[in-house]
């Protein structure tokens, strides 16, 4: 459980930081076998738009399972295509506490180039 209270306790100080800003955020979770990204409002009270490795156009673009750094970068460029979409130029990047490296990293680069900015 210490890895856990951990990541929690760096979730809660960035997430409380982000909520004294008031801007939309890209907000992560990743599990071992999956990746999910979602863009949400300031207020918090509306997910704006949304990507996973759940998602069947995902999965076909993945080779190899979709718990690797190409199913991390698939989902961020989708993320930032729909946020785009949506009018969203512009967010703040939650990551969850977890740190920054490997999935997390690629799906913020994919999304970086892919025209999203934070």
């Amino acid at each position: 459980m210490e890895k856990k209270n951990s990541r929690m306790k760096r979730a809660l100080k960035l997430r409380s930081k982000i909520k004294r800003l008031g801007t939309t955020r890209l907000s992560i979770h990743k599990t071992s076998q999956h990746i999910y990204a979602q863009i949400i409002s300031g207020d918090g009270n509306q997910t704006l738009a949304s990507a996973s490795t759940n998602q069947a156009v995902i999965k076909a673009a993945v080779d190899g399972g979709t718990s690797n750094v190409q199913a991390a970068a698939e989902v961020g460029k989708a993320i930032a295509e729909r946020a785009l979409a949506a009018g969203i130029t512009e967010v703040a990047f939650d990551r969850s506490g977890f740190k920054y490296h490997g999935r997390v990293k690629a799906l913020a680069d994919a999304a970086r180039e892919a025209g999203l900015k934070f």
